[in-house]
């Protein structure tokens, strides 16, 4: 692979690593929210078991001690290449801090407690339901 294309490789790995971040921590945010604010959507089955699904395998890399995939496959590409562009460095900063694996690892599984948590309290509709005939 050249430099430029493991370059454009990475930069799209890291764009798609920001998006599961934003969704996982939005979704957080949004399913409490929704239900004081009656939002149907928050309850869509599949919608909520990505987000508990995403977050599992969140709380599992970290369990084992293993960094994200998605990190390890940017790293791999990037390896000794230039800085990169200064949004870029600024969103790596965001994302990627400095903290050692069991940091990451205790701020993921109490995350991800809290979403298996959301679950139970904001249940969603079933998976396979389809919805009630209106009479």
């Amino acid at each position: 692979m050249t430099p430029s294309a493991a370059a454009l490789l990475a930069q799209a790995i890291l764009a798609l690593h920001l998006g599961v971040i934003v969704f996982n921590v939005a979704g957080l945010i949004v399913i409490p929210v929704g239900v004081a604010l009656n939002w149907r959507w928050v309850r869509i089955g599949w919608w909520r078991a990505l987000h508990i699904a995403s977050w599992a395998l969140v709380a599992v890399q970290a369990a084992l001690g293993r960094a994200c995939f998605l990190t390890v496959w940017q790293d791999r590409l990037t390896g000794a290449a230039a800085a990169p562009p200064l949004v870029q460095r600024w969103v790596e900063r965001a994302i990627y801090w400095p903290l050692p694996i069991w940091g990451f690892a205790a701020i993921y599984l109490a995350l991800f407690a809290a979403v298996v948590a959301l679950w139970f309290a904001v249940p969603p509709r079933r998976l396979s339901a389809s919805p009630a005939p209106r009479p």
